[in-house]
This record gives C-alpha cells, sequence and structure tokens, in this order.
C-alpha cells in the first residue's frame, strides 16, 4: 500500500463524503467507518470511539464472512442470559411459593460447610454467578461507557455501564466487607446485594446488541448474493479466433468475449456478432427474456438463453451496472441515521442528571444529615444510582418489540429490526415494482382467439403443441394453460426457433407459425383480420403471438402477468389510509399504463433501471416523504436498501430480501396494511412503556435522595431502591405482552 494510502486507512476523520475505493481493498487493508459518524474511518473493525457501534466495511465485499462482532456479542448473550435467570429466580425467591436461597444454605449447612465470612452460601453464589456476567460478557460496555466519560461524549452505554458499576461494585463491597454495611443498608433478609440487576441490566443491554448487529448484516447478505450473480471467469476471444478462459479481473475494455447458451454474460458491453434472447429479470424485473442482435446491449450478470453470441466488453470492475448497484447498496445501508441517536442524546442528558442528583444527595445529607450522617449519605446516594439503573428503560422497547415481531411472524409479516417497525406507521409514500410485487411475476394466457375455420380449444392445441419443448416464459404459459384446459398436444416435426420472431414447425402434417407479426409477414400470411383486435390487446400491456397453419391466419395467442388477486384490495386498503402509491418498472410504458390504470395508481414511471428507482427513492425523501419500497428481484435492491423500510416478497429473490427490512411471506401487499397497524399498536405500546419507565425514574430518584424524608421520615434503602425498580421492569413487560392479543 503506497503511502498515500496508508495515510488515508488511518486518518480518522476524514470528510465524510469521500468516496470509496473503486475496487474492493483486500482484508487486511479494508477501511471501516460508522454508520451514525461517517466521519470516523479506521483501518480494520472495531468500535466508533463516540458511540460505541461497530464500524462496517466501507467498501462492498464478496468475502465478508460471518460478522465478528455479531458472533462475539451473541456468544456473551448467551452465557448472560444463561447465569442471569437463575440469579433473578434467586432474588425473588422471597416472592415465590418455596425459597432457594433456603435451600441451598440448607445444602451446605449439610455438607458441613459453615457461612463463610457470615455470609451464606446463597449470597456467594450470586457473586459467583454475577462476576462473569459483568466483568466478561458485559466488558464491551463497562469499556464503551469508560471512553464515554474520558471522552465526554454521554450515550446510553454511559447509562449501563453506571448501572451496572454501581449495583454490581456495591453488592461486592457488601459482601466482602460486611461488617462494614451500615445497618441502614440491611433489611430484615439481610445484606443488600444487587447482583441481579447488574446482570439483568448487562443481558438486556447484549439482547440489544445482537438485535441491531443482525438486522445491520442484512445489507452485507445483500452484497454477498448480488457479487455472485457475475461468474468468475470470462471466455476471451483473441485476434485469431482462439478463445481462452480468463478470470473476470483481467477483462479490459475493448475485449471480445464469447457467451455461451445458459451462462452467465461477465460484463456490460455490445453483441457484435450472433443472435439471442437474454433474461434481463435482475435488471428489468420482466420474466420474459429480451431479444438481443448486433449492436443490442447487453449487462454483466443477466442470463443468456438460447443462442451465442459474442460481445465487446464496455464497462468492467466497479464501472459495469450491477457493481453500481452493489455501491448503491452499500452506501444506503450506511446512510440511514439510526433511530439509537436521539436514544443516546436523552441517555447523556440522564447520566448527567443522576450524576448531579447522585452527588448533590451525597453532600446535602453528609452535611446535614441525621447520624449517622455519612452512613446515610452513602446510603442514598447508592439508591439514586440503583433506582436509575436503566432496567426499565432497557425492557421498554425490546420486549415491545419482541412481541410485536412474533406477532408480525404469525401473521407473514418478517421484521427484520425494530427502526422499520417504528418507521412503518409514519410511511406515507409506497413505491412498488410491478412484477412480482403487484403482478404474479410469472405469464399467464390471459386471451385466445380464433380466426374463421378454427375453434379456440384447436388454436391452443397448436400453440401449445409448437411451443411443447420450449422453455420460454410465453411458451411455458402456454403449456400451462393447455394443461389447464385439458387440451391435447400432438408431437412436432421440423422444429425451427427463428429468434427475434418466433417459432416454426410441423404438427399432424400441418405447416404452423407462432409469433409476431413480422415472422407471419415473412411467410406471406395476412393478419389483417385481426389487426384491431391485437392492437386493443397490446394496450392492455399484453403479448400477443399470431398463429398461422398451412399459410392461413388460425388465431392468436395473448399473454401478461396478471394482477394478484389480493392487489387490488391491498391497494384500496393502503390508499384509504393516506398512503401515495407510485409504481417504477423496467416494463414497457404501454404495460406499466395499463397495470396502473386497471389498480388506480397515483404515479407510473416505465423503463426505469434500478438506479433510476434508487434515485427516485432519494428524491421523494429529499422532498421530506417517509418512503416504503415494496419489490422482489436484484433491479429493486438499491432502492429497497436506500428506502425509510424495505419491504421484500417472500416469493422473490434473497438479494431482495437482504435488503428489505420487511418480508411479506405469502407475496401478499395486504401485509403491508397489515404491518402499518402492527406498527401503530407497537409504537403505542412503546410509548406507554417509556411513560412508565421515566415516570418511574422522575418519581424513583427524588425519592431516592430523600427529598420525602424531612416531611414524613421516609428513607428508601436501596433494597427498596431495587425492588421499585423491578416493579417497573414488571410492568412494562406486562404491558408489552398485552400486544399479543392485541387487535391490528
Amino acid at each position: 500500500m503506497n503511502h498515500a494510502a496508508h495515510q488515508h486507512a488511518h486518518c480518522h476523520h476524514e470528510h465524510a463524503g469521500a468516496s470509496a475505493p473503486a475496487a474492493p481493498p483486500v482484508a487486511g487493508d479494508a477501511i471501516y467507518t460508522c454508520p451514525m459518524h461517517p466521519e470516523i474511518r479506521q483501518q480494520g473493525p472495531g468500535s466508533c470511539p463516540i458511540c460505541g457501534m461497530a464500524l462496517e466495511p466501507l467498501t462492498p465485499s464478496a468475502t465478508t464472512g460471518d460478522n465478528p462482532e455479531l458472533i462475539d456479542m451473541t456468544r456473551r448473550f448467551k452465557v448472560a442470559a444463561a447465569l442471569a435467570f437463575p440469579l433473578l429466580f434467586m432474588a425473588m425467591s422471597e416472592m415465590l411459593p418455596f425459597d432457594v436461597n433456603h435451600w441451598i444454605d440448607a445444602l451446605g449447612a449439610r455438607l458441613g460447610l459453615p457461612p463463610l465470612a457470615h455470609v451464606t452460601w446463597s449470597q456467594w453464589l450470586q457473586a459467583v454467578l454475577a462476576t462473569p456476567v459483568v466483568l466478561w460478557a458485559g466488558w464491551p460496555f463497562l469499556e464503551r461507557g469508560w471512553r464515554s466519560f474520558t471522552t465526554w461524549r454521554l450515550n446510553m452505554f454511559s447509562l449501563i455501564a453506571l448501572g451496572v458499576a454501581a449495583a454490581f461494585l456495591f453488592s461486592v463491597f457488601a459482601l466482602l466487607l460486611p461488617d462494614r454495611v451500615p445497618a441502614a443498608f440491611r433489611t430484615a433478609h439481610g445484606l443488600p446485594l444487587y447482583f441481579e440487576a447488574a446482570a439483568v441490566i448487562v443481558a438486556l443491554a447484549l439482547l440489544g446488541q445482537v438485535l441491531e448487529l443482525r438486522a445491520r448484516a442484512r445489507t452485507s447478505g445483500a452484497i454477498e448474493d448480488l457479487l455472485n450473480l457475475v461468474p468468475e471467469t470470462a471466455l476471451r476471444v483473441g485476434p485469431d479466433g482462439t478463445e481462452s478462459a480468463v478470470a473476470l479481473d483481467a477483462v479490459v475494455v475493448g475485449d471480445v468475449l464469447r457467451v455461451k447458451p445458459g451462462a452467465k454474460i461477465p460484463v456490460d458491453g455490445v453483441v457484435t456478432d450472433g443472435r439471442s434472447s437474454v433474461d434481463e429479470s435482475m435488471i428489468s424485473g420482466e420474466p420474459i427474456p429480451a431479444e438481443k442482435s448486433v449492436g443490442s446491449r447487453v449487462t454483466g450478470g443477466t442470463v443468456n438463453q438460447t443462442g451465442a453470441f459474442l460481445m465487446r466488453a464496455d464497462r468492467v470492475g466497479a464501472d459495469t451496472l450491477l457493481a453500481r448497484i452493489v455501491q448503491l447498496v452499500a452506501e444506503a445501508g450506511r446512510s440511514r441515521a439510526p433511530i439509537q441517536k436521539l436514544a443516546d442524546q436523552v441517555s447523556g442528558w440522564f447520566v448527567l442528571a443522576v450524576i448531579a442528583i447522585a452527588v448533590a444527595a451525597f453532600v446535602v445529607w453528609a452535611i446535614v444529615g441525621p447520624a449517622p450522617a455519612f452512613a446515610n449519605a452513602l446510603l442514598v446516594a447508592v439508591s439514586v444510582l440503583i433506582i436509575a439503573c436503566p432496567c426499565a428503560l432497557g425492557l421498554a422497547t425490546p420486549v415491545s418489540i419482541i412481541v410485536g415481531v412474533g406477532r408480525g411472524a404469525r401473521e407473514g409479516v418478517l421484521i427484520k429490526d425494530a427502526e422499520a417497525l417504528e418507521l412503518m406507521e409514519k410511511v406515507d409514500t409506497l413505491v412498488v415494482d410491478k412484477t412480482g410485487t403487484l403482478t404474479e411475476g410469472r405469464p399467464a394466457v390471459q386471451v385466445v382467439m380464433a380466426a374463421d375455420g378454427f375453434t379456440e380449444a384447436r388454436v391452443l392445441s397448436l400453440a401449445a403443441s409448437i411451443e411443447r419443448l420450449s422453455e420460454h416464459p410465453l411458451a411455458q404459459a402456454i403449456a400451462a394453460r393447455a394443461a389447464r384446459d385439458g387440451v391435447t398436444q400432438a408431437d412436432v416435426t421440423d422444429f425451427d426457433a427463428v429468434t427475434g420472431k418466433g417459432v416454426r414447425g410441423t404438427v399432424d402434417g400441418h405447416a404452423v407459425l407462432l409469433g409476431n407479426d413480422r415472422l407471419l409477414d415473412d411467410a406471406g400470411v395476412d393478419a389483417s383480420a385481426v389487426a384491431s383486435e391485437v392492437e386493443r390487446l397490446r394496450t392492455l400491456g399484453q403479448t400477443v403471438m399470431l398463429l398461422a397453419v398451412d399459410g392461413r391466419l388460425a388465431g392468436c395467442v395473448g399473454v401478461a402477468d396478471p394482477v394478484k388477486a389480493s392487489t387490488p384490495e391491498a391497494i384500496a386498503q393502503l390508499r384509504a389510509s393516506g398512503v401515495r402509491i407510485v409504481m417504477l418498472t423496467g416494463d414497457n410504458p404501454v404495460t406499466a399504463a395499463a397495470v396502473g390504470r386497471q389498480l388506480g395508481l397515483d404515479d407510473v414511471q416505465a423503463g426505469v433501471l434500478p438506479e433510476d428507482k434508487y434515485r427516485h427513492v432519494l428524491e421523494l425523501q429529499q422532498a421530506g416523504r417517509i418512503v416504503a419500497m415494496a419489490g422482489d428481484g436484484v433491479n429493486d435492491a438499491p432502492a429497497l436498501a436506500q428506502s425509510d423500510v424495505g419491504i421484500a416478497m417472500g416469493t422473490g429473490t434473497d438479494v431482495a430480501m437482504n435488503s428489505a427490512r420487511v418480508v411479506l411471506v405469502r407475496g401478499d401487499l395486504r401485509g403491508i396494511a397489515q404491518a402499518r397497524a402492527l406498527s401503530r399498536a407497537t409504537m403505542r405500546n412503546i410509548r406507554q412503556n417509556l411513560f412508565f419507565a421515566f415516570v418511574y425514574n422522575f418519581v424513583g430518584v427524588p425519592i431516592a435522595a430523600g427529598v420525602l424524608y424531612p416531611w414524613f421520615g421516609i428513607l428508601p434503602s436501596p433494597m427498596v431502591a431495587s425492588a421499585a425498580m423491578a416493579l417497573s421492569s414488571v410492568s412494562v413487560i406486562a404491558n408489552a405482552l398485552r400486544l399479543r392479543s392485541a387487535s391490528v
């Protein structure tokens, strides 16, 4: 790596808009950045020094592998949860029909183990269970919290570290020096220990991190799927006509490449020799292959069908359309500001307030409080810090989200992250792809029309017979209709596919043609009798194939991608709720306009490339709209990633589902209306939970500080503070569980 690049890799405060390198760097040289603070950049993975979030690669790579931080946090969460559960059980033992702590102490006595340093064995066991949770599982939070105090950039990790440290250190002090614990701290059950509070805070915080990291990993999965669409090698043709397989990164502009039937096109370019049809559904979204001849443009990653051709490479490497799609997906995945930013700001002020109250209470009680003044001052300060532990605040959002996401899964709506669930209720614009989203995504016969002397059954039989061996989507549509109607099919001889026009062959001794106008014109067949009807069908978005038998017009077959039966109802529900619906499709304007009219959409734009979809979503967002994007193909991936809420059809591609934040398992747009209703119910529940949590803190912290003592003589001990904290958490959990039966 040169000197300039070396400096770039180690610069932590570059301009946020600096462009990424054109080619992916090797793993050791990869530059990582923070999604929340893009000015933070460093070589290799790590945590953001400002907010503590895991850094993400700046440049997409096909070899990202598993997220090491997700693996680490998941492992820590499993250990923390396994140890925190029995701790919580022991702490609540007095409220249960049987006292677990008594059993543990009795077991120790039976084994001849006297209490150690006047501390019971159940209390020592709590310390043993909590120590690895706090010092190992919770170490990332303690480290990030310490960093937040040293840099004075207080955030949610400051709050977590403060609460965990206060509960754990005081408990360790009480355990190791029980005789030094003031009598005011003691309860009827002995020493005041808060190991379970520290462990539960760590476990909840780790759960939040795991959910967040899993949600952010979706972009990496989408990028890997996209990069795997291109072949690893290309077949280069030399000046002397010899062919050689070369690595894809060895292809340069101007190279002549051969593309064989069934092969993926390696780079963007122009056909120089030959004819074929190419499946461009990853770009246009349309299932019907595009016909290619000399001079036609082809795109890397699309799939060649039956013919072979030569092409000239025009765009390679980072300049190809697929590479630009990859970059758009990566940039969109980083551009969305995490909702945690607001929570961090609130947490920062809350941390300052808690520290200020604890210090002020300690000083006041130490100076003017009743004897023993110092003990009471320490009691008050510790009570304030413990009662401010963010258990209820930590539970307020994740528990509701977990219940809400589970409810959505039962309804066939998979919601990948909390922010998507929050934003769904705010969506005012829905951008939809056509094929596979509004429509079934596969052609079906809509019309069979017979000319004089023929029947519809005969027309369908001849068309299905001559197409029976073809894998073309139009042929499969005709075969499916013939099978549904029970139409018999005959054997075909002298079969020939005429590229760009149709097919011909002999069926039961009759010369049969099936294709477009040009095929019949070349054979001298007059199709004027059905010209007006054919034109009408085409204005409805149908692809019309003409059938001729022995030089005479026999009829025609109209094929189209039908609108899903559930789509009109879904569109009506969404429009009734005030959502503006825009269709962006790579299909032709005639077909797009026909679907738009049928469904009453607000806006229709056809012939749209993936970059145009992304740009249109961005423009809507810049105009202040909250945009949801629904799609199912590779061509939708950049727009899905850029939108506020990307929604993928469960029947679509893996790339789309990895780029999206919501997946409709049944591929039914009515799921979007369900997701919006679920979002409203969940966010209402979260706001109620936050109200409970904040009211608890606003009331509990002053009481813990002793404001009631001058009038009522009430001075809550840390144990009372811990019980109040537990009660707050229980109320939050109980409220969240109501979502399971809420009406959505």
